[in-house]
């Protein structure tokens, strides 16, 4: 395990693979952390410097008080990469975590090589939505929301027949500090990445599941055609996180993106 104090935050992250290598970097998703990541990882084709890292409110890295902004959570990324070394990277966002690499990409461009964006969007859902999630879990802890989030996460079929690995994410889900859920969905609500995405000057890939009751396809096709050149994908029987579902379809789309773009 590695930590780093990021913008007066510690940070909890990974850093693996050849420092010579293309840097590849993971943002992932509300009420997650960077496990999420680990069966896409053992199908990447191509030799990377691998990060991932917790954002902040998320995992081991540390919770302050909510609410969060959409520009902090940017700025923990860009630190941790400067902190690093990593100069530019292709960069991986999950659901907030996509907020997060374009926000990224508006900020600091010159650290962003390239986006994979899944399962998200320029703006996500209605404020009163958020507001009325951010009630829920200040009366109820994340309990209160965890079978209507699952729901919303995985597919029919992994939720009636995998009950022992969905019990494994919902642990993962509740077990986040309450403080990094209500803080996060709090930037979540406050961000309109509209601009950001128009801006993007690199290729692009955007992929969603199928079945994603959280960012639907319609709503990431929407952002793949206002960012120029956005590259959109449908993974059929995935929910809003095909990294755990469907990581063989997920991997072979990420392998094709970087040979077809000569990333790698």
């Amino acid at each position: 395990m590695k930590f780093a104090r990021i913008n007066g935050v510690v940070l909890h992250y990974a850093d693996s693979g050849p420092g010579t290598a293309p840097a590849l970097v993971f943002s992932n998703s509300l009420g997650t952390d960077f496990r999420i990541w680990d069966r896409l990882l053992e199908r990447i084709g191509a030799p990377f410097r691998v990060v991932r890292y917790d954002k902040r409110g998320h995992g081991l890295s540390e919770a302050p008080d909510a609410p969060y902004k959409m520009e902090e959570h940017v700025g923990d990324l860009a630190g941790l990469l400067d902190h690093l070394g990593v100069q530019s990277a292709i960069v991986c966002g999950l659901s907030v975590g996509g907020i997060i690499a374009q926000g990224l990409s508006a900020a600091r461009p010159e650290l962003v090589r390239a986006l994979i964006l899944c399962d998200t969007a320029h703006k996500i859902g209605p404020p009163e939505m958020w507001d009325d999630r951010i009630a829920q879990a200040r009366a109820g802890g994340i309990e209160a929301l965890a079978e209507t989030i699952l729901q919303r996460w995985f597919s029919e079929d992994l939720r009636g027949n995998r009950p022992d690995e969905l019990m494994g994410w919902r642990n993962m889900l509740v077990r986040t500090p309450l403080a990094g859920y209500i803080g996060t969905s709090a930037a979540i609500r406050d961000s309109d990445m509209t601009e950001a995405a128009q801006a993007v000057q690199v290729p692009t890939l955007c992929v969603v599941g199928s079945e994603d009751g959280s960012t639907p396809p319609d709503l990431v096709r929407t952002l793949a055609g206002l960012i120029p050149g956005g590259r959109f994908v449908v993974i059929e029987g995935a929910g809003h996180l095909p990294c755990i579902e469907r990581p063989d379809e997920l991997a072979a789309l990420i392998n094709d993106f970087f040979q077809e773009t000569g990333l790698v």
